[in-house]
Parts: structure tokens; sequence; C-alpha cells
């Protein structure tokens, strides 16, 4: 994983039964992503797998 520096991640998580949806967007950018994962995984889980997945898809866009 590169080292990329983000100010700021903004996340909103949303709860249906066991699943949770979680999107992450670089208020810089405007880049979103968005995940699912089980609901009782947590929200510092779940907000460090977007966080991830996130900075992976800035890194590749950056590639362009």
């Amino acid at each position: 994983m590169s080292a990329q520096k983000t100010k700021e991640i903004l996340f909103e998580i949303s709860r249906m039964g066991t699943l949770a949806r979680i999107t992450a967007v670089d208020p810089e950018t405007g880049t979103e992503v968005v995940m699912q994962g089980p609901a009782s995984a947590g929200d510092a889980i779940l907000k460090q797998n977007a966080a991830r997945k996130l900075l992976y898809v800035l890194e590749k866009q950056k590639k362009k």
C-alpha cells in the first residue's frame, strides 16, 4: 500500500440487518468508493477497509 497522504476522508455507514454498507469519499477529488461488510465488524474495521480501498483507487487514478 502506498504511503499517500490524504488530509480527510468522509465516511457514511448504513446498516441493513447483518450487513453494513460503507461509503468513503476523498473531499479533495470527489472520489468515492463503496464497500459492504458484516455489521458486527465494528465501525473502526469498516472505516479502515474503506480507507484502504479509497487510497488504492486514488493511487490507480494517479498512475493514469
